[in-house]
Parts: C-alpha cells; structure tokens; sequence
C-alpha cells in the first residue's frame, strides 16, 4: 500500500512540475499579446505626444501639360528639417549658409513669397521645404504667381493670325505675374490657412530653435515633416502613356494621373430641343464668361476679380433678360455660356467649339450671330468699362459693320446708367478671354468687356489673395451670417449696374423693340451670390436652391479650382442659381419632376426639371420643396485633346493633374544625430541580448523550469 502511494505521489508531483511547461509558455504568449494589444490601442496617443498635426494647410502638388511638369512633391516618405522663420531676407542667410543643421524647413512670411526669394531656395540642397504664412494684409505690391501672358499660344493670335499681337507682343497683360505657378520645385511647399497654427510653430521655433547668447541652438530642435509624394512625372505624355498601359495589362491598374475636367453650365432664352440641331437660319448671341481660377496652392481657388465678379455679373444679366415681356417672340436667340477650365488653356470653350464642329452639339459655329464675353469687370476706374474687339477680323467688312453695330449698341444701352462703355481701340487686341477659341474656328463678331484697357487692374490675378476683399467687399460690424447675406454692398450694387447694361444690349441685339426700363437686374440677387460664391457657400438660399442629394457639396469656404472629379461645387451651384433665377416653378409632385418623360406635356426635350430642397418652413423645420423647370444644361468641359488621345496637342489643352498617396504636415521634436545613432545601437543591442537570452532559456527549460525530486517520497 505504501508503495502504491508513494508511486502515485511521486507521478502526482512529477506531474505538478512538468505538465504546466506549456501552460508557462501560453501565458508568457498570451502576456505578449495583451502587450502588443496595449500598446496598439495606445500607439495613437504616443504618436499625439510626439507630434503635432497641422490640420488646416493647402499643398503645391504638379501639374503637367504637353512638355512640362510644374508645381512641387516631397519624397516618397516625407521630407523632414529642422524649422527656421523667415520674416525678412536677412533672415535666409542661416538656412542658406551659416546654420549649423540643414536640412531646413522654412516657415516663410507670406510678403516674402516671391520669385526672387523661391528661386534662391531651389537652388539649394540645404532647404527640405516651405511653409508659406498668409500676408495680412494682402501685398500692397501686388502678387500674381501666373503668367505674364495668361494662355500664350492657345488663343487667337500667332504667327499666322495677327503675328504682331502673338505672345502678348503688344500688350502685357499681367504685368505683375511672375510666373512662380510655373516652376517646378523638387521640395514640397505648403500654405498655412490657420493663423493658430502658424502661431504654434512660431512658438516652437521661439522655444527651441532661437540660438541663445550667440551660441547654437541645442537638441532637442523644433522639426516638421511634410508628405505630398506626387505619383506622374515628366509631362502629360508619360503619365497618361503608363497609365494608359496599366489600364491596359493591369487587373488593378495604378492610374498616376488624370486629365483636369468638369462641366461648362448653358442654357438659352428660347427652349432649343437639346438632342436635335438649331435650325441653320436661327441666329444665336453667345454671352459667355469662365466660372474658374486658380493659384499656386491646390484648391485655393478664391478668383474675386478674375472669376466670380464677370460670372455673377452675368447670372444678374440673364435673370433681368428674362424679365422681358416678349422674350419668346425675339427674332434672336441668347445662350448663356459658363465655361470652366479657361484658366488652363481654354479647356472649356474649346471643347465647345470642338463639339459644334463635330455635330456634337445642338448649335453649330454657323448659328452664331454675335458674342459677348464679360471678363474682370469688378475694379472699374470711373465707372468705365472697356470693348475689346479683335482687330484681325474687323478687316473683313461684313464683320466691321457687324462689329461696329454690337459696339454702338452697347454704348447706348449705358445711357443713363452709372456706367460708361468705351472702344480700347481699333489697334488693341483682344485679351486673354474664351471669345478667342471661337474665333480660331471662324469670324464671328465679337467684344470682350473688361475693367481694364490694357493691363490688368487685378494685381492679385491667379493668386490666393483675390478675394472678396481684392474687389472692396465691406460689411458692418456686428452682422450674422444671415444679414450678410441680405446685405447689398456698394461693390453688388456696382456690378447689377453693369448687368443692367449688359442685359438690356442683349435684349437689342435679339431684336427686341420695347423700351428696356422693365430690364433691371437686381443688386440683392448680385449681394446674395458675391456673398455665396466668395464668403460662405452654406449658407440658407444656396440650400433652398439645390437638389436634396447634393447638399453635401456646400463647404464653408468656397474655391474655384476646376480639378479632376466632375462636377465641382461651382459648376453644381452656377447651375442651379441659373435654373432658380431664370427658370419656372411648375406645379409638379415630386415623381413627376424627377421622371418629367411620363407627363405628356413636360417637353422633355426642351427643358430640365428640379426638384429642389426649398426654403425652411417657418413653423417648422422641415423645408417646402418644389419643381423647377428650365433651360440649363451641362455639357463636356474635357479638352479635345483627350478625346482624341492627342496628348502633345498644341492645338488642345493637355494640363493634367498628378495622383498623390497622401497629403500632411506634421511638427514635432528631434534628437540629434548622434543620440539618434546611440538610440538604434543600444536599441540593435538589447535587441540581440534579448534573443540570446531567449534562445539559452528556451534550451535550457528543462533545467531551469524543474523541481527537484523530494527525497521522502522514494519508495524502497
């Protein structure tokens, strides 16, 4: 029995030593897990604790045409450098000469961001990136990173056509440009939006990077780190040839670039069947303005002077043309024209003109009786306003008499107004605007009204400065977003002024005989639309004007670039502040307006249908919508050259615009170099003498994880 006992006693404790080894090595993995698992649920709040996040910045990306590529990239992993402020030129000779830990990161005074200064970067290694701090105020000099002739060589004028005015040879337009948009620079460089920010760099910088007493500054150093890692390369060539090829081979195709597209917005005064053709006796007057801009920051796209005071001028004019008693009885027809893309060569107006020549289009270059373009029109000197004409088609006399009629009635539909229109000159030629696509195509009798004679009054043009404050947009302390946007500012009642003029010359131009004092466009209207296109884009009549499923696109602060995802907030919104002010609300439930093909007398084919949010109920908060019936359209805003697979076009446009990975800015402290290296060594070391240990644990567990045997339980 005794034997028995002892023999089961000793298997029992034998078994109490050996059987819970791989119950050690569960726990020991199951503690490992719970580690990793801690430390992955904490890993966002130790990245936190080291760096900064810069939320609220706008990044230089590239671009690319034909035979360049411009703008800015980092590295694929980020470009990283110790901050260095700059508020005076003085102030680059540390980062290009004398401090002691390049790679630098510039946080740049806005007054300093110029050609001159940008150009002494690029040629140095010794500079990793940009911050750009906004100027307030804007530079009283004026800033303009576009070209000093806007479009050279996709207009009218070149050495077959009027070789005098090709390359702006007669006339600079943009003085004040210098090109800086232009460039390609091999660092990125960024736009800090929030002032906060820029003030918690700043203090970064004061607290660590100021030298003391004369002496270098010492680690830790205030650092940033930026990614905006472009994807295509080279020219729009390359980039749509690869991608073309992964789209070809590839199941999931890398796509590195992509064209830049969107919509132009028209619609007509007299309903015209949009799948048919414009009878060829019918004449059409064109007005037409572009609906885009652009600066050297992506999306930073404001365009006060050079976009948005010509397209609200001419929304103003198409509602007061409406107003007209006899509109459907005009001899003429008028088209509304909002062209997008013009600030890359035209894509807009030339994709148009392309789509009349090719019967793409319910109208052809033939149906054209006259055009009208209204360009910067805001920074008026005395209340004149400008007619440029082209001067190589006016010595052709059909054209000359058709000309010279369009400008007589102009100038007197000014008459008793607080505008005054007045010739350039025979000699002028046209500025950039869409009027010279369509002539590239044929002569058709045309003026361009401008704020300027000859160069530019827009000292801010293609640049994140022309804002509502570029073209004297005030208001009163104290107001609500609600009552600025009521508000009417002399700068809206200035710019109805112009759309008065321009509507009722229209009107003329179409034949029309009554007297045009009916004809008035309203200075709330142009106050509500400056305020929604420049100030605040969310705000209570954008949203009662809109389809219910597109709410989203209204942002706060709104830009004009065109981009590559079609179409953009503006095109949406010219659209449906098009469709509100010149369309009909028809008395249609909501399943009617949105399939208008099942009511027999909805003309399809003649008009579109809405169904928009409506205004707020005011004893509740639900909104009261309603069907909108008008002649608004869209229609391809693609250069041709595209269609055409024509990607070194000098005939078409060819920007596109790079694919990125990912767009950031970071600040955060950095050790320097030698502890960083002593770091990964003793780092590498405890790495090491871990896994030795592990591995001499690991084979001597039976050893080490034994008990010995106790002598009382041996059994004789």
């Amino acid at each position: 029995a005794g034997r028995a006992w002892g023999s089961r006693g000793m298997e029992a404790a034998a078994g109490s030593c050996w059987a819970p080894l791989p119950v050690w090595r569960g726990l020991l993995r199951g503690l490992l897990l719970a580690v990793l698992a801690v430390g992955c649920c904490r890993g966002n709040s130790v990245e936190r604790k080291i760096y900064i996040p810069l939320n609220k910045t706008a990044p230089c990306v590239r671009l690319l045409n034909a035979t360049h590529q411009i703008g800015c990239q980092s590295s694929i992993s980020g470009d990283t450098g110790v901050i260095h402020v700059v508020e005076k030129e003085e102030d680059l000779k540390w980062v290009l000469a004398d401090g002691p830990h390049p790679p630098y990161m510039i946080l740049l005074d806005g007054n300093l961001f110029n050609r001159r200064v940008m150009l002494q970067l690029k040629g140095t290694s010794r500079v990793s990136g940009l911050a750009v701090a906004v100027a307030k105020p804007s530079p009283p000099q004026g800033f303009s990173p576009g070209l000093k002739c806007p479009n050279d060589g996709f207009g009218v004028y070149s050495k077959d056509y009027g070789p005098q005015f090709a390359h702006c040879n007669k006339t600079v337009w943009n003085p004040v440009g210098s090109g800086l948009s232009y460039e390609d620079f091999d660092f990125p460089i960024f736009l800090l939006e929030d002032a906060n920010e820029t003030q918690v760099i700043k203090q970064c910088y004061q607290d660590h990077n100021v030298p003391r007493e004369g002496s270098v500054p010492e680690y830790p150093l205030c650092a940033m780190q930026l990614f905006s890692h472009m994807h295509a390369v080279t020219s729009t060539v390359t980039c749509m040839r690869r991608s073309s090829l992964q789209s070809t081979f590839s199941i999931n195709p890398e796509i590195v670039c992509d064209p830049l597209l969107d919509y132009n917005v028209w619609s007509t005064l007299q309903p015209i069947n949009s799948s048919g053709k414009v009878d060829p006796e019918k004449e059409v007057i064109i007005v037409a303005t572009r609906i885009d801009s652009h600066s050297f920051f992506w999306n930073i796209a404001p365009g006060a002077e050079s976009a948005v005071s010509s397209f609200v001028t001419h929304l103003a004019a198409a509602e007061a043309v409406h107003k007209a008693s006899d509109i459907h009885s005009l001899q003429r027809n008028i088209m509304f024209t909002f062209f997008q893309g013009e600030t890359f060569d035209y894509i807009g107006s030339s994709r148009m003109v392309y789509d009349m020549e090719k019967d793409k289009f319910p109208l052809r270059l033939d149906n054209i009786h006259s055009f009208v373009e209204l360009n910067q029109v805001a920074l008026r000197n005395d209340s004149i306003l400008w007619m440029h004409t082209d001067p190589v088609s006016r010595m052709n006399e059909s054209v000359e008499v058709q000309v010279r009629n369009l400008l007589d009635i102009l100038s007197n539909s000014s008459m008793g107004a607080n505008v005054t229109l007045q010739e350039a000159g025979y000699s002028q030629p046209l500025p950039p605007s869409s009027f010279q696509r369509f002539l590239r195509a044929r002569h058709i009798p045309g003026v361009v009204l401008t704020d300027h004679k000859t160069a530019f009054q827009n000292r801010y043009y293609q640049s994140m400065y022309d804002t509502p404050e570029n073209i004297r947009m005030q208001y009163p302390e104290g107001l609500s977003p609600e009552e600025m946007l009521e508000y009417v500012t002399d700068t809206a009642k200035s710019l109805a002024e112009v759309a008065t003029v321009v509507a009722r010359a229209l009107y003329r131009l179409a034949g029309g005989a009554n007297n045009t004092s009916a004809i008035q466009a309203d200075p709330k209207t142009v106050s509500r639309m400056l305020y929604g296109f420049l100030i605040k884009m969310n705000n209570s009549w954008f949203q009662s004007i809109i389809k219910p499923d597109i709410k989203g696109i209204l942002g706060d602060v709104p830009q004009h670039y065109v981009a590559v995802s079609s179409p953009v907030n503006t095109t949406y919104l010219v659209q449906y502040v098009l469709a509100n002010l010149t369309g009909t609300v028809v008395n249609l439930t909501k399943e009617e307006c949105l399939s208008p093909e099942k009511t027999p007398s909805s003309e399809k084919e003649m008009y579109e249908y809405a169904w928009v949010q409506g205004s707020l109920d005011p004893n509740s908060t639900s909104r009261v919508p309603y069907c909108v019936r008008s002649t608004v359209r869209l229609s391809k805003a693609l250069s041709p050259a595209f269609e055409l697979r024509q990607w070194g076009s000098t005939e078409y446009s060819t920007w596109t615009e790079s694919r990125w990975k990912e767009i950031r800015a970071r600040i955060f402290l950095v050790a320097s170099k030698e502890l960083e290296i002593i770091t990964l060594v003793v780092g590498i070391a405890i790495l090491i003498i871990s896994l030795l240990a592990t591995y001499f644990i690991n084979a001597k567990a039976d050893v080490l994880f034994s008990i010995p045997r106790d002598p009382g339980a041996v059994a004789y």
